[in-house]
């Protein structure tokens, strides 16, 4: 298993819980979520910077 540090841009949504999942969603993406924090948020565009780490399954090689 590795972790990698992703850095996202998310859309602001109407409350604070639909922020949450979208973010967890954004982040699912790319592996499994173990932390993350918003970073910055751009009010003028909406937008919120998320910070967050990931963990992988390592992929095992074939002899």
């Amino acid at each position: 298993m590795t972790t990698h540090f992703i850095t996202a841009e998310i859309d602001l949504q109407a409350s604070p819980a639909e922020t949450q999942r979208a973010i967890e969603a954004e982040l699912q993406k790319r592996g499994e979520p173990l932390r993350w924090a918003i970073t910055e948020v751009n009010e003028a565009t909406q937008k919120a910077i998320v910070e967050g780490i990931v963990t992988v399954p390592a992929v095992q090689v074939e002899q």
